[in-house]
């Protein structure tokens, strides 16, 4: 995939993206989303997590594309987007991986 010139603001659209993902409860929502669309007490359940802090979380994710929301009475469930910010985090799992793996070389050499 060739690189597209990044300009100030693809840069400034990035890190406020990147920023949205810098928080463990998101990640820890999006993962739970990851089974399929929820609600808010449902995620709360999962995540133990407080209603007002899902709720707070969840906007942030909505207003930087990460989920989508749908209205069906009284209840909103909540989804993923897109699964493909988990290739990001599969990177980034991997790379922690091959960290830990080096970390334990070295202290083994010790």
């Amino acid at each position: 995939m060739a690189m597209k010139r990044m300009t100030p603001e693809m840069a400034a659209l990035l890190a406020e993206r990147f920023r949205a993902l810098g928080e463990p409860a998101r990640l820890q929502i999006m993962h739970k989303l990851r089974d399929g669309e929820q609600t808010v007490s449902a995620l709360v359940e999962a995540t133990e997590l407080s209603t007002a802090n899902v709720s707070k979380h969840l906007q942030v994710l909505f207003a930087t594309g990460f989920v989508t929301r749908r209205k069906d009475g009284v209840c909103v469930y909540y989804a993923l987007a897109s699964k493909d910010v988990f290739k990001l985090c599969d990177i980034m799992c991997g790379q922690l991986d091959a960290d830990a793996v080096e970390r334990r070389r070295v202290l083994a050499e010790r």
